[in-house]
């Protein structure tokens, strides 16, 4: 039972890198999905320590919505700061990250799992000593010569893909929203796999 009152309190990290130069582009899409869901409840961000920060409330939950400030290679610190300073469990962290594994636009929730090669992940999995934490993963694809990874990862969406991008963004929204309020299992089973 849950004390009258208690209100729970869910930190969601979205992992781009600062810098007008980032902006909008594939690695950033954590950055888009955390302001897409900022946006869709009236909140806005402001800077704080080591974050852009956003605080919304959403079916009596608190959403913390964070844009770490420190780089994505340096993500873990931003991440295990406002996890400590607001006291929230691991288990209501969710790191928005993009992901070259999954075709562009899929969207996968996991409980857990490796960096991937992703130096966000590595960062937040080095500082909180753990895997164990939520992340929904936003398909890039891989459509990129051998050697030109860093380019293409830090390069802006085609024209195909941004035509598509906001109906995805927005998906990966409602799933940031239902993580917080039906929590994981029953938010992999209702989007995983659509």
């Amino acid at each position: 039972m849950f004390n009258k009152g208690v209100v729970l309190k869910y930190l969601i990290a979205g992992l781009g890198n600062i810098g007008l130069e980032y902006v909008h582009t594939r690695h950033n899409i954590g950055f888009d999905v955390v302001e897409a869901v900022a946006h869709s409840l009236g909140a806005t961000f402001k800077n704080d320590k080591k974050v852009w920060l956003a605080e919304a409330r959403h079916k009596g939950r608190s959403l913390f919505l964070i844009k770490p400030t420190t780089f994505m290679n340096l993500s873990g610190e931003a991440v295990r700061y406002w996890l400590t300073s607001l006291k929230i469990p691991r288990e209501n962290l969710l790191i928005v990250s993009d992901d070259l594994a999954l075709p562009f636009g899929s969207l996968r929730l996991k409980p857990s799992g490796g960096a991937a090669g992703h130096n966000g992940l590595t960062s937040i999995i080095e500082c909180l000593q753990t895997d164990q934490f939520a992340r929904l993963r936003f398909g890039i694809g891989s459509d990129f010569a051998k050697g030109r990874q860093s380019d293409y990862v830090l390069g802006k969406w085609t024209a195909e893909e941004g035509a598509h991008l906001p109906e995805n963004i927005n998906k990966a929204a409602d799933i940031v929203k239902s993580f917080a309020t039906l929590g994981i299992q029953p938010t992999m089973n209702l989007f995983n796999n659509k």
